[in-house]
């Protein structure tokens, strides 16, 4: 991607952000200088702030996500059982813009309908080994209580509904009738060591420096 698409992006997606009565945090606007300071090694660490990626494949507005990481807990915390065990995102997916088919060993996760479309969510159950099962059916609870569909079933949430995918499900997602506004709380997030993908595709995306940042992403620390 270009830096100066990513620029492009970053604003846009924070105008539609506030559309909703969200606004990020502070450190959302902080320049590409003060995000490399001291002052923000705790927010390099835990990863938070913005994040653009189209899979490494060069094609945001067909497979891609936008996400800004709002709260995130330590790998260490997680493994001691107490601490921040927990992280928040807030994420926009273009209408019918696909977030590839993954998984994650470690992390569960709500997924919210924040508003805006509809969000389409494609299930699967794990097979013994962790791979996909294209023939068993698939428990999830949504908004609490537990639901099962066959394999490869489409999960339509209207806004305000969510789904908890607890680790090893495998989900693909896309939205509908609009873009859409999406939430994720969940345990805590490490996007370097914690997605598995069907397709052999990047979770980040490759910068081409044709402009100047206006802000960093996490692929950027």
């Amino acid at each position: 991607m270009n830096r100066s698409d990513v620029n492009e992006i970053l604003k846009a997606g924070d105008a539609f952000i506030r559309s909703f009565g969200h606004i990020l945090p502070p450190f959302a606007y902080w320049d590409p200088q003060r995000m490399r300071g001291s002052d923000a090694a705790g927010l390099r660490a835990r990863g938070l702030g913005w994040d653009i990626t189209d899979y490494g494949e060069g094609r945001f507005e067909e497979m891609g996500l936008f996400l800004f990481t709002t709260r995130n807990g330590t790998v260490e915390d997680l493994g001691a059982g107490r601490g921040m065990l927990y992280a928040e995102k807030i994420m926009i997916s273009r209408d019918k813009q696909l977030s590839p088919m993954h998984r994650h060993n470690i992390k569960a996760e709500d997924i919210i309908n924040r508003g805006g479309g509809d969000l389409i969510i494609e299930l699967f159950a794990p097979d013994a080994e962790g791979n996909i099962d294209r023939a068993a059916d698939v428990t999830v609870p949504c908004d609490g209580i537990e639901k099962t569909f066959q394999a490869g079933a489409h999960l339509r949430l209207l806004p305000g509904e969510s789904v908890t995918l607890m680790p090893g499900v495998w989900h693909a997602f896309w939205a509908e009738k609009g873009d859409c506004l999406i939430g994720e709380v969940s345990t805590v997030n490490d996007d370097r060591t914690d997605n598995v993908f069907e397709m052999p595709i990047g979770r980040f995306s490759s910068i081409s420096e044709d402009e100047a940042p206006v802000h960093l992403l996490v692929s950027d620390y």
